[in-house]
């Protein structure tokens, strides 16, 4: 990308909208238009953070660092030159044709009996809880020709990582569920379970809804939240796997006060143990207090639910849950 190119796509992007988007907010105005606030990129308990709107830069006082909307996507995310211009190349153009897709995977969902039935079987049932999860199935075969007909060209599907290089589509018996930038989509086949698009899966599931509780429940996977907020524990996050990334991170350890109950697997190997063991120290040396759910070998909280337990049992994991 030459430097005409790169000046345009800074042009598109302001800083302060991105700043914005990835939940930064100002704290104090200063003169001729800057702001101060928390900087996102370390633990910040003073603004220290300065932007300047006008001319697209910022400069953090705490620990030293600065730049353009570029530069910031290369720190935030923790990614290289190439992959922060992906990222704003995605978060600036291909927000409208993900939201597209959710909504079509939306409609699959009801029209195919093998997706309501997975989810059956996983004891994903309420249809409220579906609603609000934005719950989608991807059968294969239709997205690329729907999104066409819609005008979407082609090389804008294949660069949001939607349809492959083939020209085919990319999910195919998977149900889906929308993130913040993202698509997740769990294989209801014999396909390799787990699969995101292209770029950053982000950061904590539905944070802006749950970052001022008291109290918060981490888990996993997304049927392990789903199970959990059919239960009435409306409380809970998701990290997409036991290894939080640095927004993660970060928006646990934003200085407020809130308990961070750590329910990830019963593995039999022990690797989600070990894991909330590791992330729970992790935490503490940040001030943040959290409690490791135990529960049952071999079970997560979604074959838990599946398995029989129910919202009082789980209720009393919580209150015997130690650091």
């Amino acid at each position: 990308m030459n430097r005409q190119a790169l000046d345009e796509l800074k042009r598109q992007i302001p800083l302060l909208d991105y700043l914005q988007s990835q939940d930064w907010r100002p704290v104090r105005r200063l003169g001729r238009g800057r702001w101060m606030g928390l900087c996102p990129l370390h633990s910040d308990h003073e603004p220290s953070f300065l932007v300047d709107p006008s001319k697209s830069l910022f400069y953090c006082y705490g620990c030293g660092r600065g730049g353009d909307v570029i530069r910031f996507a290369e720190l935030y995310h923790q990614v290289r030159f190439p992959q922060a211009l992906t990222l704003l190349r995605q978060w600036h153009g291909l927000a409208p044709v993900l939201l597209e897709t959710a909504g079509f995977y939306r409609i699959q969902l009801h029209r195919h009996g093998e997706a309501v039935a997975y989810l059956h079987q996983r004891g994903i049932r309420s249809p409220e809880l579906m609603e609000h999860l934005r719950i989608g199935y991807a059968p294969g075969g239709v997205l690329r020709g729907w999104l066409t007909q819609l005008g979407y060209p082609i090389h804008l599907l294949q660069q949001a990582g939607l349809v492959t290089a083939q020209g085919y589509d990319t999910y195919s018996h998977r149900i889906v569920f929308p993130l913040e930038t993202n698509l997740y989509g769990r294989s209801i086949g014999d396909a390799a379970p787990h699969r995101f698009l292209p770029g950053t899966k982000g950061g904590l599931y539905g944070w802006s809804r749950l970052s001022t509780l008291p109290e918060i429940i981490l888990v996993e996977g997304m049927f392990d939240l789903a199970a959990l907020w059919q239960a009435g524990f409306h409380n809970v996050t998701c990290a997409l796997g036991n290894h939080l990334n640095t927004l993660q991170l970060r928006q646990l350890c934003d200085g407020a006060k809130r308990t961070v109950y750590l329910s990830f697997d019963s593995d039999p190997n022990g690797s989600g143990q070990q894991a909330a063991q590791r992330l729970s120290h992790q935490l503490s040396l940040q001030r943040v207090t959290t409690a490791c759910v135990q529960l049952p070998d071999g079970h997560d909280p979604n074959s838990f639910f599946a398995g029989g337990g129910d919202a009082h049992q789980f209720q009393r994991l919580l209150e015997c849950a130690r650091p």
